[in-house]
């Protein structure tokens, strides 16, 4: 963030300042929700947790060096206090743990902050760029980083922060001097994605596809687009630079142009895209390779020529290509070359954790770590992704191996789309399926798979990881290649983990974060 006095963040914040001696000192450090990542010159957000209470770590902040904490009541130390939100004007995604409005009071404060230091970077010249979408932000937001590093200091999100927490986090890690600051936007209802949006104004706009990831908060598909589509709506005007990246392969995105006073810019496959995917395969990690097609945006030195280079991504699937078209949309609006964004794309690789995370055991095991997070879309798609994999290559093909959990948030749709994820790995000849879990959507996927076809037991449900490791320590032979998929709240992490241990994994050290939960 710009460096700010303590009186000028209680009067952003609409707060007053308790036990300072100083009203002009300035935050100069990070803003931190942790008390043992706090920095000299930062400033502390007290705010309530599953077993603790920030404001109760307040002194030790202010002990590690913060300058003062944003808190909700006074803590004994430099603070900046503001007061608890009534239940009527708590927004519904505040934190789960707050139980009197603090957390509500000092995430909003939080989000004054945010808005108060972008605008002010935007002024100086910040490009915002706002990522949403049911599934793929994290991915897109990645590649949004890597290819726009060549032209300055980027800032994105580690991991998913992208509620009402991680989003102005996230906004306040951008300084004087950071040219480009990427940011995702999720949403567990209508209105969510416009209050982030007002926290850090974006000028380009990306978004992505319009799925089922939280339907059961939505309650349909065209809910969900109308909520994706708030991001359209806040962009500024075409004459303002404003500029939406919109799929056009999906309907539902593609109509979000009307929505608009934005600059639309259509990406995908469709001949109707201004960046487009031709000549699309696959190598034998299932990493696209395409040619890249994009008509150089108005008032470029090459306005309206088309021009052309060979991709061949670092990522894994097939869905990454629609991601790296809208990263390679948002370059050329920020001053890339089609070279440069060819270079950066091949250099990117999954930069957030348990995202289609290929790692290879020294046995020949492939381990396919894509567990943090899964609905519908996204399981569909790591799939197939392992299905290619399988059949990359000359040789006999390898066998599969697809250990799933449960996808949340579905509502009444759930037993349904489980069913069909477990028919979709009999149709793509998954070699074997693990369901992991007790409750009915696992149940369901199981059963899916048995009555599809003619399994025998390629398809086994398990109570929990440890049966899902025994099986795999069991009959997991070299050459295998494993996926591991289920949402957050499953942890199915720990089978890859687990799969990855000793000195057969090739597995560096992994930075674990706490990030929100949204793919």
């Amino acid at each position: 963030m710009i460096p700010m006095s303590l009186a000028r963040i209680a009067e952003i914040v609409g707060g007053s300042l308790h036990d300072v001696p100083d009203p002009d000192t300035m935050v100069t450090g990070t803003v931190e929700f942790d008390s043992r990542k706090v920095t000299a010159g930062g400033l502390f957000l007290a705010l309530p947790g599953a077993r603790v209470d920030g404001h109760d770590h307040a002194a030790a902040a202010v002990a590690a060096g913060a300058v003062a904490v944003l808190a909700a009541r006074p803590v004994g130390v430099p603070a900046i206090v503001v007061a608890p939100l009534p239940p009527a004007q708590t927004n519904a995604m505040a934190l789960e743990h707050d139980t009197d409005g603090s957390g509500a009071a000092v995430l909003k404060a939080l989000a004054a902050l945010a808005r108060a230091s972008t605008d002010d970077l935007a002024a100086r010249g910040l490009t915002v760029v706002g990522v949403t979408g049911s599934s793929g932000k994290t991915s897109t937001k990645d590649l949004l980083a890597a290819v726009l590093a060549p032209l300055g200091s980027v800032v994105a999100p580690p991991g998913s922060f992208n509620n009402e927490l991680g989003h102005p986090w996230t906004a306040l890690r951008a300084d004087a001097d950071t040219d480009f600051l990427v940011l995702e936007l999720s949403a567990r209802g209508t209105g969510h994605i416009a209050a982030l949006a007002e926290t850090a104004p974006p000028r380009i706009g990306v978004i992505l596809n319009v799925g089922t990831a939280h339907l059961g908060e939505f309650g349909s598909r065209d809910a969900i687009a109308r909520t994706k589509g708030e991001l359209a709506e806040a962009l500024p005007a075409a004459d303002e630079g404003g500029v939406a990246v919109l799929n056009a392969d999906d309907p539902l995105v593609a109509a979000m142009a009307e929505r608009t006073r934005a600059r639309v810019v259509l990406v995908g496959q469709s001949e109707r895209a201004d960046v487009r995917a031709v000549d699309v395969h696959l190598d034998a990690e299932a990493r696209p390779a395409f040619t890249l097609e994009c008509r150089y945006p108005a008032g470029s030195a090459h306005e309206g020529d088309i021009a052309t280079v060979p991709i061949q991504l670092g990522v894994h699937g097939e869905h990454q290509i629609g991601n790296a078209l809208a990263a390679a949309a948002v370059a050329l609006e920020c001053g890339a070359t089609v070279a440069q964004i060819a270079t950066a794309l091949g250099a990117a690789t999954a930069a957030s954790v348990r995202r289609m995370d290929v790692r290879h055991r020294a046995d020949g095991v492939t381990v396919i770590n894509d567990s943090y997070n899964a609905n519908p879309d996204s399981m569909r798609a790591a799939l197939k992704a392992l299905v290619s994999m399988g059949r990359s290559g000359e040789g006999t093909p390898r066998r599969t191996w697809a250990v799933l959990g449960e996808m949340a948030e579905l509502g009444p749709e759930s037993v349904i789309e489980h069913d069909a994820i477990g028919r979709l790995a009999v149709r793509l000849d998954v070699s074997r399926l693990i369901v992991v879990g007790t409750g009915r959507p696992s149940r369901a996927m199981h059963q899916g798979a048995v009555m599809e076809g003619s399994w025998g037991e390629e398809s086994i449900l398990v109570p929990d990881q440890a049966a899902a490791i025994a099986v795999l320590g069991a009959e997991l032979a070299g050459d295998d290649i494993v996926l591991v998929k289920a949402s957050q709240s499953v942890g199915l992490w720990a089978v890859a983990d687990t799969l990855l241990e000793g000195p057969r994994a090739d597995q560096q050290g992994e930075q674990r974060t706490n990030t929100e939960e949204d793919q």
